[in-house]
């Protein structure tokens, strides 16, 4: 049988003579064979069977999905008799179908109104028809009649959602740029006016201007395993920030100003019915950001709204200069990580103002690193809307050739500092539940968060206690800081992701001196041991100690004294600590595991909370079940209220 459809064939009849009965029934015979035979045995109305891709895209299909009609738009159309026409004059349809259809629902004739001018627009329409799209779709959504509400399992009710939020960032666009111009004013309508009110306020962020606006749907993630997108009702958009001259906002202070930030815009129409009737619509235009709400109410109903955190974050590292300066900061002790350096004075930044009541969650990159290592696992947790709602994300960087003491001291310190200034009173109990984690050289600063080295650092290189130097101010104090080491009492957890706690077999005594003839130290670190040779003779227990200032990778080399010192301090129990040890062989025998950096001897610390292995390379920080680690360490935090005995 031939499953083809039906082919009509015009067929002409002569005038036939009058002839017997039997050569009229035999002509007619032949005619019937004849088209059977044409026709296949199709009958006019039938079905025909789909390869299960064409059916499942049957089942999706729409203007949004690849410039094809819904069938139920479809449906109006063939309903109405204006299929044909749409395809010759479809502004023209579009206006007929305006004018309505008495038997047709009116939700319906809103939807295939919204789909029908979103097309139009698209191939080559007035750009005005992305408005109407949004608006029409808008009615569908959020009818005056609460017996119209779209049913959850109509599929036209996701599809009505994505018209409204890409009319809007259509609409307030043009053809020649892909910035959103978001403004008050007037715009016209293919069938009437459009006024929009927006306060500028809106685009206040703190000490901000928000501005630049684009559409995240435009950006394509790369460089991230995962693009999160929150689905619900708005134009998701990703934004820059312009510092306002003289606006001031404390809890702003240390948010990065080439921060990319992740808004939604709603434009909540009013009377939206009576508005298309008349021609005359109006609506209030707001922004949010995921810091402000995850849902709004509209007609009653509380509705989510879309966000991309992931396109902002790709959007903030595209171009970044941070991945620039991690060599730099390997090998120049002096680099200033940041341009404001009055402002970053503690090498601590925010992705977000500080709000009390959150946790502070500090990251702590490794060696020849830098913050922007960590994205992987800042897309996990600002799209885990438990941990978002419940931790603040704290950055801190430094140059990572520097003396790890020394470094060490500039994180316990930053932190100290910070905590002080945001909680002078001390009335934020969140920010006495911090959790640190640190990665390689990270985690070993993060470990001095949670020691009580007592003068074990200070001893082996100095003859006399420190308050008995004959110092300025500032050199004793940066001493303090670097040689002496308590627990820091708002700290409740610390992570070590392949941290070498015993040191790394790659910076071997060959390496360490290579690396030094080229990492240069600041001169704030060669300075107080010049007026400490120069003021107090006798003090310095190695008259060569100023020349041999150690780097970072001296300090990492298995046999140097300082490791031998800084792995035989315990971690205080009053902090719950965990490890995550990369191994990239794991059918090795135990002995010989290692990440290609650190071996797990050297990352596994006895009396830790938990250890996970996982399959990796030394970057675990960015290993997918590295960071489900964190994860559920951070959940079981928040669960968490006491400290450990």
């Amino acid at each position: 049988m031939n499953h083809n459809p039906p082919v009509n064939l015009p067929i002409k009849m002569k005038k036939l003579k009058k002839s017997s009965p039997l050569v009229m029934n035999f002509l007619w015979m032949a005619l019937l064979l004849g088209s059977l035979v044409l026709t296949g045995c199709a009958t006019p109305v039938g079905v025909r069977t789909l390869k299960a891709q064409d059916a499942n895209r049957s089942l999706t299909e729409s203007v949004l999905s690849d410039q094809s009609l819904s069938a139920p738009t479809q449906q109006i159309l063939n309903r109405s008799g204006l299929a044909e026409r749409f395809l010759k004059e479809p502004a023209a349809t579009i206006q007929a179908l305006r004018s309505g259809m008495p038997t047709v629902l009116r939700s319906d004739r809103y939807f295939a109104l919204a789909e029908l001018s979103f097309l139009h627009a698209s191939e080559g329409g007035e750009r005005s028809h992305y408005l109407s799209a949004a608006a029409y779709a808008y009615a569908f959504l959020f009818p005056k009649d609460e017996r119209e509400v779209p049913d959850a399992f109509d599929p036209r009710l996701v599809t009505a959602v994505n018209l409204y939020n890409q009319g809007l960032a259509l609409g307030f666009s043009s053809q020649e740029s892909e910035i959103i111009h978001l403004q008050d004013g007037t715009r016209t309508l293919p069938f009437g006016k459009l006024q929009v009110r927006f306060d500028p306020a809106e685009r206040l962020w703190g000490p901000f201007n928000l501005s630049n606006f684009v559409a995240a749907a435009r950006y394509e993630v790369r460089g991230l395993r995962n693009d999160y997108r929150w689905p619900g009702i708005g134009t998701a958009m990703v934004a820059s920030l312009e510092h306002v001259p003289g606006l001031d906002a404390p809890q702003f202070a240390l948010v990065p100003p080439k921060l990319k930030l992740a808004v939604t815009a709603f434009l909540r129409f009013e009377n939206i019915e009576e508005g298309i009737e008349s021609g005359s619509l109006s609506g209030e235009l707001t922004l949010f950001t995921t810091q402000d709400a995850s849902e709004i109410e509209v007609n009653g109903r509380k509705v989510p709204l879309e966000y991309r955190p992931s396109t902002a974050l790709a959007s903030t590292l595209e171009g970044s200069q941070a991945y620039d300066l991690e060599l730099k900061g390997l090998f120049s002790g002096d680099l200033s990580i940041f341009k404001e350096s009055a402002r970053f004075k503690d090498n601590v930044f925010l992705m977000a103002p500080y709000r009390p009541g959150l946790i502070p969650l500090v990251l702590v990159h490794g060696t020849a690193s830098s913050p922007a290592r960590w994205a992987e696992m800042l897309n996990e947790i600002i799209n885990d809307r438990e941990l978002l709602q419940r931790y603040q994300i704290w950055l801190f960087t430094y140059n990572t050739g520097n003396p790890i003491l020394y470094s060490g001291g500039l994180l316990t310190q930053g932190l100290r500092n910070l905590v002080r200034e945001l909680d002078p009173e001390g009335k934020d109990e969140a920010l006495r539940k911090m959790v640190v984690i640190g990665h390689s050289q990270g985690g070993m600063l993060t470990r001095l968060t949670a020691i009580d080295s007592g003068t074990r650092f200070w001893d082996p290189h100095f003859n006399v206690p420190l308050d008995q130097l004959d110092v300025s101010v500032e050199t004793r104090q940066l001493f303090q800081r670097s040689m002496f080491y308590k627990p820091l009492p708002f700290v409740r957890r610390v992570i070590f992701i392949s941290t070498p706690h015993q040191g790394s077999f790659l910076a071997t005594n060959w390496v360490s001196s290579m690396l030094q003839r080229v990492i240069t130290l600041p001169f704030t670190i060669l300075s107080p041991f010049t007026e400490i040779f120069a003021k107090t003779q006798g003090a310095v227990k190695d008259g060569r100690m100023i020349e041999n200032v150690p780097r970072s990778t001296d300090n990492m080399n298995p046999g140097h004294p300082f490791i031998q010192i800084f792995a035989s301090i315990p971690l205080v129990p009053q902090i719950k600590a965990h490890s995550i040890i990369a191994v990239d062989n794991p059918e090795d025998p135990k002995e010989e595991w290692s990440d290609g950096v650190v071996k797990y001897s050297s990352a596994h610390v006895e009396g830790v909370a938990s250890e996970y292995i996982v399959h990796s390379g030394h970057s675990a920080q960015e290993n997918p079940q590295a960071i489900e680690e964190v994860r559920r360490i951070l959940k079981e935090n928040l669960h968490d209220e006491g400290r450990p005995e």
